[in-house]
């Protein structure tokens, strides 16, 4: 796993599929996505890294219920008592109380799904949350939720105004450029929730799958949209 300062408050994980984000405030840090299975260790070593205690972690951001983004949540949540975040509509998938909705594949996108799959399955992980378009997630200086279905039915964005910044869950990828990303439930869905992001004219980019946006962002994110 690589661990990437993006800004001063911000990091990614880099795993070799997927990656999450290390949100830092003043007293206590925030995760976006969770990694695979197994990641724990080296998710703590990369807190630790950014100068923090892994115990300021209060809370796990689940952007969908995939199992590259859910697999280590209950672990660390376990360890440090973090508040496991996840929209309404995928928290019964996460829990393992439903079956994980399967993609509508173009043929292209078949063997990348299948690559996808040698990625250990998370185990059935507990929500302490659930939340909806709009409510507020406590850090950040006025995180948001935003609903993005399509990728999943409850995929969400995570958006924070005050610094510009956009975590996208798969909804959005930036691999050679920033495009709609892969694997949805509901391609057309996905479509509309890429425009809603892209209204609100991000700053910085944090896409579930390939590398940060930081430089003229609202307009690459406008222009793959039109």
């Amino acid at each position: 796993m690589d661990f990437i300062e993006i800004a001063p408050r911000l990091h990614m994980l880099h795993f070799s599929i997927g990656q999450a984000y290390l949100w830092r405030d003043d007293e206590e840090s925030t995760l976006i996505d969770a990694g695979w299975v197994g990641s724990a260790p080296e998710i703590e070593s990369a807190i630790r890294g950014a100068g923090l205690d892994p115990a300021s972690l209060r809370r796990i951001v689940l952007t969908h219920c995939h199992r590259d983004h859910v697999g280590s949540a209950q672990d660390l949540a376990d360890r440090w008592g973090a508040e496991i975040v996840a929209h309404r509509l995928d928290a019964p998938v996460i829990r393992g109380e439903a079956p994980v909705p399967e993609p509508d594949l173009l043929d292209w996108e078949v063997p990348l799904h299948e690559n996808g799959l040698t990625v250990p399955v998370a185990p059935p992980t507990r929500v302490d949350r659930e939340v909806e378009d709009g409510d507020a997630l406590g850090f950040g200086g006025g995180a948001v939720v935003v609903h993005t279905p399509g990728h999943t039915p409850g995929s969400i964005a995570v958006h924070l105004p005050e610094h510009g910044v956009l975590f996208t869950g798969d909804t959005v990828a930036s691999v050679g450029g920033v495009m709609l990303g892969v694997f949805h439930v509901d391609r057309g869905r996905a479509m509309e929730s890429m425009r809603r992001l892209a209204e609100l004219k991000p700053s910085v980019l944090c896409c579930g799958h390939g590398d940060p946006v930081t430089t003229d962002t609202a307009r690459l994110l406008a222009e793959a949209v039109a």
